[in-house]
């Protein structure tokens, strides 16, 4: 499977976990202990654990070291809005499934339960029910629903006024996206609309609590089934008429939250939403921008030069017209990039954005740029292709 980010990356909250001592034991239980007659499968691997030491709180989750009760040590993370806040001490249920197969983005325990120290009942806040039909399904209130203080606002809303949506694949484009936006334009209002192919819980993020602490998002906006923004809504057109009516955004930028999963099929990623956020923003009067999903070092061929994930979504999926920013690149890789592109035209309007400057935008960002592992030195194309999508949209305000 193919994912946004690799353990270590600053979309993942857990970007300095707790080191583990080598000499722990494994997580495997495949002695035949758990082979309980009357039980299949399981397809979540479970583990009680005993709390060692707790993080400080970040963006509403936390960063734990655990030992399970067959002594290995592992890193965890707690969502405090769902479970509450675990304690050193704590005898905690693990879901380490992820962190057992090895995944990249999400490739940590989760804390499922804190079993002998539950949290207290919230005030019930809505009737909106995300991660519907799983045992940690959540209730919230939803900008779009009734009883919503937001509902009349949005009950005839229909029309986002012109306002630019940059689309991209990949969460970790987002960082990137705004440095572009504001080396032109530092006081656009921007909002970030999360969309449920990734994380659904926002607070996995840890690159969108430092863009909200450092004043470059205004707000948050979480649709389909994730969960945690300022404002949560059913679906993509709901949520971009929340940011434009409800937080006021000038632009919106939609992506998935961290943890693109991909197939290695042209069809089996869940990056293809990107192209009916284009559809979205299109419907609602709004101007969508695609930022292009490019790299000249990814291993894999699919994803040099242009991504086959970008080429799909907006040359299959996207059925409205976008402005495809298109990076102007030295050498014979920028070509390739342009060649690339060139079907696009037959439904987008290709756009070429200069990049001269962006590398010093993307130094300034206030937090670190990384994705799939790879930084800004690493990849620049990727991350100057991102940011150049923000500066034609700064040229749309």
């Amino acid at each position: 499977m193919g994912h946004a980010t690799r353990p270590g990356s600053p979309d993942v909250l857990l970007a300095n976990p707790p080191r583990v001592p080598p000499s722990r034991r494994s997580l495997s239980r495949r002695d035949g202990d758990d082979r309980r007659v009357g039980y299949g499968p399981a397809v979540i691997r479970w583990r009680s654990a005993t709390v060692v030491s707790v993080d400080p709180p970040s963006g509403g989750a936390v960063a734990l070291l655990a030992a399970t009760d067959e002594g290995a040590h592992v890193a965890a993370l707690a969502y405090v809005d769902v479970v509450g806040t675990p304690v050193a001490g704590d005898r905690v249920l693990l879901n380490v499934t992820a962190l057992e197969l090895g995944l990249g983005t999400g490739g940590v325990a989760i804390v499922v339960a804190i079993p002998d120290r539950l949290p207290a009942d919230g005030a019930d806040r809505g009737h909106v029910v995300k991660a519907r039909y799983t045992p940690l399904q959540v209730t919230v209130l939803a900008a779009d629903e009734q009883g919503s203080p937001h509902h009349e606002l949005l009950r005839d809303a229909d029309d986002v006024g012109g306002m630019p949506v940059v689309i991209a694949d990949l969460h970790s484009a987002v960082p990137a996206i705004l440095a572009g936006l504001r080396s032109a334009r530092p006081d656009a209002r921007v909002v970030y609309v999360m969309s449920d192919g990734g994380a659904l819980p926002l607070a996995f993020s840890r690159t969108v609590p430092s863009l909200r602490a450092a004043g470059w998002l205004a707000g948050t906006v979480t649709v389909g089934q994730a969960y945690g923004g300022d404002v949560e809504a059913v679906t993509v057109h709901s949520g971009l008429l929340a940011a434009r009516h409800v937080l006021g955004a000038d632009v919106a930028v939609v992506t998935q939250g961290p943890g693109n999963l991909g197939t290695g099929t042209r069809w089996g990623f869940s990056g293809v939403a990107s192209g009916e956020a284009v559809n979205a923003a299109a419907v609602l009067g709004g101007r969508p921008v695609a930022a292009l999903r490019v790299s000249e070092v990814d291993p894999r061929e699919r994803h040099r030069g242009v991504s086959h994930h970008t080429l799909t979504a907006l040359g299959r999926v996207a059925m409205a017209p976008a402005d495809v920013v298109v990076p102007v690149l030295p050498g014979p890789f920028g070509q390739d990039v342009r060649d690339a592109c060139r079907p696009l035209g037959a439904r987008h309007r290709l756009v070429e954005v200069d990049t001269a400057g962006l590398l010093d935008a993307l130094g300034a960002a206030p937090v670190p740029l990384s994705s799939m592992g790879r930084g800004l030195d690493d990849d620049p194309a990727y991350f100057l292709a991102a940011a150049a999508a923000g500066r034609h949209t700064a040229s749309l305000l």
